[in-house]
C-alpha cells in the first residue's frame, strides 16, 4: 500500500511564478518556476547515472504553461522554454518542498563553480 501523502491542491502562481502543493497530511510548498526547472527529474537534467547531470543555466524567467496529470502518482510540467519531460511524482514534489533550501544553494554553488548566469542569453 501506498503511503506517501497526495496534494488536495496544486495551484500555478504566474505572477509570483511558483507552484503551490497542498498535501493531505497538512504539509504546504511553494516550489518556484526556476527552481522546478532546473531540478527536473527528466533524463536531460539528471544524466543516466551519477556524474551526468546537466547543470541548467539561464532558467530565471522560466515559465510553467501547463501542468498534466500522471496517473494518480505524478504530474508533468510543460515550460516555456520547450522542456517537458519530467515526471513530477508526489514523492519527489515533496522531497524538494522539504529539501529546497539546500538543493537551491547546491545549485547556485554549482552555478558559480561554472561561472554560470541563471540570466537567460
Amino acid at each position: 500500500m501506498n503511503t506517501t501523502p497526495v496534494p488536495i491542491e496544486i495551484t500555478l502562481h504566474q505572477q509570483s511564478k511558483s507552484l503551490e502543493l497542498a498535501f493531505d497530511d497538512g504539509l504546504r510548498y511553494v516550489l518556484p518556476f526556476e527552481f522546478l526547472r532546473v531540478f527536473s527529474p527528466s533524463a536531460e537534467v539528471r544524466g543516466h547515472g551519477p556524474g551526468e547531470e546537466v547543470l541548467q543555466v539561464g532558467k530565471r524567467n522560466v515559465v510553467i504553461t501547463g501542468v498534466e496529470p500522471v496517473g494518480s502518482y505524478a504530474i508533468n510540467l510543460v515550460f516555456d522554454d520547450g522542456h517537458d519531460s519530467g515526471l513530477y511524482t508526489w514523492e519527489y514534489l515533496r522531497e524538494m518542498g522539504k529539501y529546497q533550501n539546500g538543493m537551491w544553494h547546491d545549485y547556485l554553488t554549482r552555478m558559480e563553480a561554472a561561472n554560470a548566469s541563471r540570466d537567460p542569453k
